[in-house]
């Protein structure tokens, strides 16, 4: 069986037919259990994101923040193994028909092995990988398969990437590309910065493929703000928290379809800006 890359380009292409920004949520997977990470990932689709990553939980998430940590060391805790995430996003395509992809860092594809993970998560009808600590010079077993599989390779830039680097990065990559919007990790922030739209003007000097921004996104305003530049608004920790904050698993989800439909809004809400400003300038 072949992976959901296609369905992920048309997705992004989609919104981008709209004028529009899309909603990437992130949730990890086993969080608060399985089932219940299961149910938060429709939720955040119910509410209006376009495309979902179920990060695979891992001990040392060097590029994650406290409150994805907090959510991995629950799911660890919970027992949470590959064949859950692959359940994940499994049940969240057949429940939606929209792009699940998975965020995972490399060790755990590696033990588990490359073939094997790539054919499982296209069997499961998963959309690709974001692979944030593989570097693009090792990645060659790893795309090989993945595009056997007709699955997306997303590599994450940063603002500390040279220009040549970036276009050795996104020549490789496939789907989209993941800009980090700081140097840092995971989190909330009280603004996203220049720096991350500096970041999608030097990508996309490189590349075709659509940029979407993460790492310090959490609200409508920002969302809207990120969306007036880049071609994708990526939400994490935010989502994490509220179910986190949450003071049962029903009022969890509750708080995440309703901030996806927040973010929602502001994406839309950047595009009915970019038309009045389109308007006056043709006045």
């Amino acid at each position: 069986m072949s992976g959901n890359v296609q369905l992920l380009s048309d997705t992004l292409a989609a919104a981008k037919s709209e004028g529009r920004s899309a909603l990437i949520a992130y949730l990890p997977a086993g969080f608060p259990t399985v089932d219940g990470g299961i149910a938060a990932v429709k939720a955040v689709f119910e509410g209006g994101a376009d495309v979902v990553e179920v990060g695979l939980p891992h001990s040392d998430p060097v590029l994650d923040g406290p409150v994805i940590q907090t959510a991995d060391d629950i799911a660890l805790r919970g027992g949470v193994r590959i064949a859950d995430v692959m359940r994940t996003v499994r049940e969240a395509y057949e429940a939606t028909g929209r792009p699940v992809l998975v965020m995972t860092y490399w060790n755990p594809i590696d033990r588990y092995g490359v073939e094997r993970f790539t054919a499982e998560l296209a069997e499961a009808g998963g959309a690709g990988c974001i692979l944030p600590d593989l570097p693009v010079q090792e990645s060659a077993l790893w795309r090989e398969h993945a595009e056997k599989h007709g699955l997306a390779t997303v590599f994450v830039v940063a603002p500390s990437s040279k220009d040549a680097r970036l276009a050795d990065i996104t020549a490789a990559g496939s789907g989209f590309v993941y800009a980090a919007s700081l140097m840092g990790v995971t989190g909330t922030r009280e603004s996203v910065g220049a720096q991350a739209q500096d970041l999608v003007r030097r990508t996309k000097a490189t590349t075709d493929l659509p940029v979407c921004v993460g790492l310090g996104v959490s609200n409508a305003v920002q969302a809207r703000e990120v969306a007036g530049f880049a071609d994708g608004v990526i939400v994490g920790s935010a989502f994490v928290k509220r179910m986190l904050d949450a003071p049962d698993e029903a009022a969890g989800l509750d708080a995440v379809r309703a901030l996806a439909a927040d973010l929602a809004k502001g994406v839309r809400e950047a595009r009915e800006a970019r038309d009045v400003r389109g308007v006056r300038g043709t006045a």
